[in-house]
């Protein structure tokens, strides 16, 4: 029998956080290769921290006289993202960070695996597990305790962005514990969120006196009650942020960009890779069937 009473933890990242920003730069890069050519071959990979940001791994295109141009503006790429996302810090700024771009052509071991030639499919850059997952818990038909921790980030985003509340900065985190009974969510038994903001002279009651409304906004009526644990910004200060404050990485939110561990997850992350990448487009069909067979009413 299926348990029906429980709580489950889900946690979310904002698009400043140090990994988020390197995810955004290396599916930056795969726009721009696909959009010049849809059967692009596209691996990037994404390091930030301190002022520096390093771009590697792997591209093709069939038309090679544009290779190079292309490569030449994976710089303006990076900058266009973290102009974007908001860094403007003394220790990471989107126009003065250093970034280092060593990209490549694609090695022909791997072409010769994926690229469709007379009689010959194309075929898969990798093996892999992959997973796809639905529930009727919200109407996206996404887990409630991360579909409700990006839509608190979301949020701050929006206000943060449009001026609304200005010492906000980009880099956060949200964690929501949610109660089920009789297998439904039903409240949050707890609450984290820390986010940068501008000054050390805010303190954390300062921060939740900011951001509670929109948490609030965004939860469901009456999840949040006189039980509900708080925990905004629980380590004091958090000026400090973004890649300066911690290096990132591309790929390494793998559960985060999924079901925040409702579901199993086969290992392979998304970000900078192009449909041949099948931990990416194998992921997407599997959570399209998923989905598809709950909307119908086939399953919960």
């Amino acid at each position: 029998m299926s348990r029906q009473n429980y709580t489950f933890t889900s946690e979310s990242v904002s698009e400043g956080h140090p990994d988020k920003v390197c995810d955004r730069i290396s599916d930056a890069i795969l726009d721009a290769f696909i959009s010049e050519e849809p059967e692009a071959r596209v691996a990037a990979e994404t390091f930030a921290t301190t002022n520096r940001v390093v771009i590697g791994g792997e591209v093709g295109l069939a038309n090679k006289a544009k290779l190079d141009e292309y490569l030449a503006g994976v710089e303006d790429i990076a900058r266009a993202c973290i102009k974007d996302i908001g860094y403007e810090q003394d220790e990471f700024h989107h126009a003065t960070c250093e970034i280092t771009n060593l990209l490549h052509p694609q090695s022909a071991h791997i072409a010769q695996g994926v690229d469709a030639s007379g009689e010959k499919e194309e075929g898969a850059g990798d093996q892999g597990i992959m997973f796809g997952f639905a529930t009727d818990e919200t109407p996206e038909l996404m887990p409630a305790p991360i579909h409700y921790a990006h839509a608190v980030l979301r949020r701050l985003a929006e206000v943060r962005k449009d001026g609304t509340e200005p010492t906000l900065r980009p880099d956060a985190k949200s964690q929501l514990s949610v109660r089920y009974e009789n297998g439904k969510p039903v409240g949050v038994s707890s609450i984290v969120l820390s986010t940068q903001h501008e000054s050390e002279s805010q303190s954390s009651a300062d921060i939740r006196d900011i951001v509670e409304p929109y948490i609030r906004e965004v939860l469901p009526e009456g999840w949040i009650d006189d039980d509900t644990v708080w925990h905004v910004n629980p380590t004091g200060v958090f000026v400090i942020g973004g890649p300066d404050g911690d290096a990132g990485l591309t790929g390494r939110k793998i559960i985060v960009d999924t079901y925040g561990g409702a579901a199993p997850h086969g290992g392979g992350a998304f970000s900078g890779k192009d449909p041949t990448k099948v931990d990416r487009s194998a992921a997407y069909v599997a959570r399209y069937l998923a989905k598809n067979v709950v909307a119908a009413g086939m399953a919960k």
